[in-house]
């Protein structure tokens, strides 16, 4: 039966596969058509030929590994920031319902002023440098990981709370062995958003002041009419929004695999 499982999957797998290569065939057709039977200039919609050009000329003289590089190092620090708080603050606010209610209006109100807006401030105060990008990503990321550690927490079974209380559980005893295994899937799923958004922090922050980072590479190609340019930062911040994602998802399916023994 495990065997018949596995195969099942894998085969699942392939065709998830196949299908993505098969979208990414199509949009390619579908872009190469509107620029074949509109006659659009380059400037404003490059060919794929275009911005394939366009992406190996970048690669190869460094500029686009070393913006690249600067962006992702943002946005690693930016999402470890941002869920390490989340996680503390969120974790305090499920226990304490006192607490909840005092910050519960900041928190929420916080989520009504957008990161655009505030992200020239955050430049101003903490200056142009590296820090300023990583507390804006840190910001992004920090509201879908605290609401989903509040919801997982508070989603843990009375009784199992009981039990631990029964077996004369220590708090670190119930934190380890009932909360954070009990927690973890919703937890993981917070996480999973604040890594995709974690991307949008960092050129966030790149728009507004930077002189390197991908976001400052966007700018640098609208400035000089470089639509193809524009394509390939774009590109290259979806990749490593993808990536982060299926980093998260591969964590979540290795840290819950009991949950799939537990189904069999």
């Amino acid at each position: 039966m495990n065997n018949t499982s596995h195969k099942l999957k894998k085969t699942s797998h392939l065709g998830t596969l196949w299908v993505t290569i098969l979208s990414l065939f199509l949009a390619l057709a579908g872009w190469q058509l509107v620029i074949r039977f509109t006659d659009l200039p380059a400037f404003i919609l490059p060919s794929p030929s275009d911005v394939g050009t366009r992406f190996a000329r970048s690669f190869s003289d460094g500029s686009l590994l070393r913006h690249t590089g600067v962006t992702l190092g943002e946005v690693l620090l930016g999402l470890l920031t941002g869920s390490a708080a989340a996680t503390m603050l969120g974790y305090l606010l499920a226990k304490s319902r006192l607490f909840e209610q005092l910050l519960a209006p900041y928190l929420v109100a916080s989520q009504a002023v957008p990161v655009v807006a505030i992200a020239p401030l955050l430049v101003i105060w903490f200056g142009p440098g590296i820090f300023s990008k990583i507390l804006i990503c840190a910001l992004i990321v920090f509201f879908p990981v605290l609401v989903n550690t509040v919801v997982g927490v508070r989603a843990v079974p009375s009784a199992l709370r009981d039990l631990m209380y029964s077996l004369r559980a220590t708090r670190w005893q119930t934190l380890r062995y009932l909360e954070i295994p009990a927690a973890l899937p919703v937890f993981l799923g917070g996480l999973k958003i604040g890594a995709a958004l974690s991307v949008i922090g960092a050129v966030v922050g790149e728009f507004v002041g930077a002189d390197k980072g991908l976001g400052f590479l966007i700018n640098v190609g609208r400035g000089q009419y470089d639509t193809a340019l524009v394509f390939v930062a774009i590109f290259a911040l979806i990749v490593m929004a993808l990536a982060l994602y299926g980093i998260v998802a591969w964590l979540e399916n290795y840290l819950l695999k009991w949950q799939a023994w537990r189904s069999q």
